[in-house]
């Protein structure tokens, strides 16, 4: 399914991570930021901590106020540099899967009030075609089967242990809302199923 094409270390302000590139047979490149060791751990110790995050041009690129995809991602990045050890797969999955341009033409429908999935839905889309099969198999590529997952999405944990990833701990991203992005996280709570406390 994914093949590795490349690999270097890469400094960052979080640590220096050793940087992958995994391409698909259509040429869909994705990235893995590891840091440690990766195999599967003996029994007793602890699983990877992972972070398997969706590509946000807009809000990793351009600071958009629109969404946390910037802020989880700086997130998971220090966990995994303060313990030493860990794993960020970045897909490009641009807008939950559906691509850069009917991700702005989501964000025009939003302003004339609709929420991310009705949005979505009014493109006749789904509200998200992500399925984590590439997630899974850069994972089996390290030799990791098991993870502590850095997530508030329950459906990736799901997911992935129909892939055979067992998800023996879910970890939190919370961020404070902003004025911007308060309904688009309201939203991902209620109609998505993320689990969130700040609501």
């Amino acid at each position: 399914m994914v093949k590795e094409v490349a690999t270097t270390l890469l400094p960052t302000e979080f640590g220096i991570f050793q940087t992958t590139v995994f391409q698909e047979e259509n040429g869909r490149e994705h990235l893995a930021l590891t840091l440690g060791n990766l195999r599967d751990n003996p029994p007793g110790d602890r699983p990877l901590l992972t972070r398997v995050h969706s590509q946000c041009l807009t809000g990793e690129t351009f600071l958009s106020l629109k969404c946390d995809c910037r802020w989880q991602l700086h997130a998971a990045l220090k966990q995994i540099s303060k313990i030493g050890s860990g794993c960020l797969i970045y897909l490009q999955e641009e807008g939950r899967g559906i691509g850069l341009t009917n991700k702005i033409k989501a964000y025009k429908l939003q302003e004339k009030g609709l929420d991310t999935v009705e949005a979505n839905h009014a493109l006749g889309l789904k509200a998200d075609y992500r399925d984590y099969r590439v997630a899974a198999a850069i994972l089996r590529h390290f030799g990791v089967s098991r993870i502590r997952l850095l997530t508030n999405n329950p459906d990736k944990i799901a997911r992935l242990g129909r892939l055979g990833i067992s998800v023996t701990e879910q970890i939190p991203l919370e961020t404070e809302p902003n004025q911007v992005n308060r309904q688009y996280l309201q939203t991902k709570k209620e109609a998505l199923g993320h689990l969130f406390s700040l609501f």
